[in-house]
C-alpha cells in the first residue's frame, strides 16, 4: 500500500485550469480498484492519495498519467507502507 503526497509547485490559478483533468485521471484509477481514496490538504497546497498498487514502480507509472504531472505543476512523493490494522469495514486492506 502507498501513501502519494502531492504537492503544488505552480499556482492555483494554473492548478484549476488542470482539475477536471486530473479528477478525470483519479476517477480512472479508483475504476481500476488502484486509488482506494484522496482529497485535498488543508491548506490547498496539493492533495493526498491512499492507493493500493502492486509495486513502487507501477505507481509511479500511473503517477506519470496524472495531468498535474505532466504539466509539471506537482511533484509526488511516495511512501510505501504495510497495513496491519484497520477498522472492520477496511480489513481486505490489510496485507498481514
Amino acid at each position: 500500500m502507498f501513501v502519494v503526497s502531492v504537492g503544488y509547485v505552480s499556482s492555483l490559478d494554473e492548478v484549476d485550469l488542470l482539475l477536471e483533468d486530473h479528477v478525470n485521471f483519479l476517477k480512472k484509477q479508483y475504476e481500476k480498484g488502484i486509488f482506494i481514496v484522496s482529497g485535498r490538504k488543508v491548506p490547498r497546497t496539493g492533495g493526498v492519495i491512499l492507493a493500493k498498487a502492486k509495486s513502487k514502480k507501477e505507481l509511479e507509472g500511473i503517477l506519470h498519467q496524472d495531468p498535474f504531472y505532466i504539466k509539471g505543476i506537482a511533484d509526488y512523493q511516495i511512501t510505501e507502507f504495510v497495513a496491519s490494522m484497520t477498522l472492520p469495514e477496511l480489513s481486505d486492506l490489510c496485507e498481514i
